[in-house]
């Protein structure tokens, strides 16, 4: 069980981000589970990213804020950074964590991860291996991804008339 004081705080990123959110970030919220929250990032103009909307889940802890949550991407990403469970590798979630931290800052530096993949610490090798070696495939790649598991897709509609 989160304690109190990690709730209200939660409950004051929530609504802050709700209010004025970064440029291509949104929050989905249960309406049953407060801590229940998941980032909607949109994938960054000039990446293999582009229109892609990408779900990252967020766990809190006992310990939050001391401690970070357990973040991972609900939605299948090709990306050095992040393993095929959807771990992710950033050292703001791991040692260079700071309770000053909050939701916005991961969220933020997850876009960042999304525009400046490093594929020297990867935890997908086959990722890391192709932006360090053949980048143009690791593009092809990570759109195909993107194209499958990150874009919505336009439902058909049909039209009832009545006579």
């Amino acid at each position: 069980m989160v304690n109190s004081q990690a709730i209200r705080r939660v409950i004051r990123e929530v609504a802050a981000l709700r209010s004025s959110p970064p440029e291509g970030i949104r929050l989905v919220t249960s309406e049953e589970n407060m801590l229940d929250i998941t980032g909607i990032i949109a994938g960054p103009t000039g990446t293999p990213y582009e229109g892609g909307y990408f779900r990252v889940e967020f766990q809190f802890g006992d310990e939050f804020p001391a401690v970070p949550p357990k973040c991972q991407f609900a939605t299948r990403i090709f990306h050095p950074n992040v393993s095929k469970t959807g771990e992710i590798c950033v050292n703001t979630l791991k040692k260079d964590w700071k309770s000053s931290f909050g939701i916005e800052h991961i969220l933020v530096t997850v876009k960042c991860l999304l525009i400046y993949p490093n594929g020297e610490s990867a935890l997908n090798e086959e990722a890391g291996k192709l932006i360090l070696e053949r980048y143009e495939d690791f593009a092809r790649q990570a759109k195909l991804m993107t194209s499958i598991h990150a874009t919505p897709k336009v439902r058909e509609c049909v039209s009832l008339r009545t006579h």
